[in-house]
């Protein structure tokens, strides 16, 4: 609270006066300067956040996964039952698989249509040998990977 100073007039009244006390300690231009360019940098940054968060709520993802690995048959009608679930937003549509980096023939249906949070099963005719690890690979139309696996034949 800043003090009062009473004072009388010489025609007999009383008239206030307010003294302004100046403090020596304020920050400087400088220093304020600084505090000012660092809240903008922090709120800045924090917008940024929240937008790239915004975005890929709208952008979607495309992504299978592969639960299981079943494999059937005798020579020369072996295939490989894959299990799969889409985990991503978006519907996929399975158009290549391959196995240890070779084409695979899908069973049934040249590609597969999965919506998402589905689940499904694709059929491969592919050669298989006991006791040999596979890597399985799905690709989308678009010709992406969308979902990779790897499994060792049963013996």
């Amino acid at each position: 609270m800043l003090p009062l100073t009473y004072t009388i007039t010489p025609k007999g009244g009383i008239e206030r006066k307010m003294k302004i006390l100046r403090s020596k300690k304020a920050l400087s231009p400088v220093v304020a300067s600084i505090i000012l360019i660092a809240v903008t940098v922090a709120v800045s940054i924090a917008v940024a956040a929240w937008m790239g968060a915004l975005t890929i709520g709208f952008m979607g993802s495309s992504s299978i996964t592969i639960t299981n690995v079943s494999f059937a048959g005798t020579t020369p009608n072996q295939n490989v039952t894959l299990t799969v679930k889409n985990t991503g937003t978006n519907k996929v549509t399975i158009g290549q698989a391959k196995v240890n980096n070779v084409v695979a023939t899908i069973h049934g249906s040249s590609t597969l249509t999965y919506a998402a949070g589905t689940n499904g099963t694709i059929i491969l005719v592919a050669p298989w040998v006991a006791g040999n690890p596979y890597k399985f690979e799905l690709y989308d139309s678009n010709g992406q990977v969308v979902g990779s696996y790897q499994a060792t034949a049963p013996s």
